[in-house]
């Protein structure tokens, strides 16, 4: 029957938990935000940090004395929440690579999982349920038959066990989902890497076909050049020797005598005509 209690408590604790999470988080964000982890209206840590208080406080019969110091109260939620806080943050993002909360933008906070302001405001929170709400819920005890808290804790298990269920299945789908796109994203990135770290070596292939081309049609046009000057060379001389005609020299040897001999050739032809007319 006390497990069926405490479960109960558990429950309503998330509950009210989750409702001023919601309304919290609405205010600031100017619009409706659904807090929580599971589908259902709970946040499971509210319920797990106040079900642990409440049974701390009845197991160490010093510190459920009303004499207790109100400034240990709020020792004693403030480091509790802030080690479920820190906890919860760091389980669930190892298990599903995701974050609920961030208070990386707060001042004095430690990788964003818990900070002090928030850790304070959860321990004068924590001061107003040991005084006012769990003394309030042990009063409705009294008037609950025992046999109501286990049928009840029978019913909310079974719908907060398809909660989590559903809660577990759906993100694992989203998980692979948010898995696959990455690979994808990997691979397509590795393509523009490659052929990022590709285009020097196709430009400088590009740079050298190119060079070769341009030296082949450098060699073309100089022996097209050189072939057309040894034609033309040969024509001068056959004209040359129609004036200076040397016996024993035929066409192709034309091609082996210089220009500037056939010049000065010609020049001694012309001086001679010239002596010649003047005599």
């Amino acid at each position: 029957m006390l497990i069926a209690q405490y479960f109960v408590e558990f429950i309503f604790y998330s509950f009210l938990g989750w409702v001023w999470e919601s309304i919290y988080c609405s205010a600031n964000e100017k619009k409706w935000a659904d807090r929580g982890f599971l589908f259902g209206p709970i946040c499971p840590i509210y319920g797990s940090c106040v079900v642990g208080v409440s049974i701390l406080f009845s197991l160490i019969k010093p510190l459920s004395d009303p004499s207790f110091p109100i400034w240990g109260i709020f020792i004693i939620c403030y480091i509790g929440s802030a080690i479920a806080e820190y906890g919860t943050s760091w389980v669930l993002e190892k298990r599903f690579h995701a974050r609920w909360w961030d208070y990386s933008k707060l001042p004095l906070n430690i990788n964003g999982r818990i900070c002090v302001p928030v850790s304070i405001a959860f321990g004068l929170a924590g001061v107003a349920v040991v005084k006012f709400l769990i003394p309030a819920v042990e009063g409705v005890h009294a008037a609950v038959n025992p046999i109501v808290y286990e049928i009840l804790a029978i019913v909310i298990a079974m719908i907060f066990g398809a909660d989590f269920a559903l809660t577990e299945a759906s993100l694992n789908a989203l998980l692979k989902d948010v898995e696959k796109m990455h690979e994808e994203f990997n691979l397509k990135a590795q393509e523009r890497y490659e052929k990022v770290t590709s285009a020097p070596k196709v430009i400088e292939q590009k740079i050298k076909e190119e060079k070769e081309q341009m030296e082949a049609r450098h060699d073309q046009l100089a022996k097209a050049y050189a072939e057309k000057l040894s034609l033309n060379q040969k024509r001068i001389l056959l004209g040359i020797q129609k004036f200076i005609p040397k016996p024993g020299i035929d066409e192709t040897d034309l091609e082996h005598i210089p220009i500037m001999h056939a010049a000065e050739a010609l020049k001694d032809r012309v001086r001679d005509l010239r002596r010649k007319k003047n005599n």
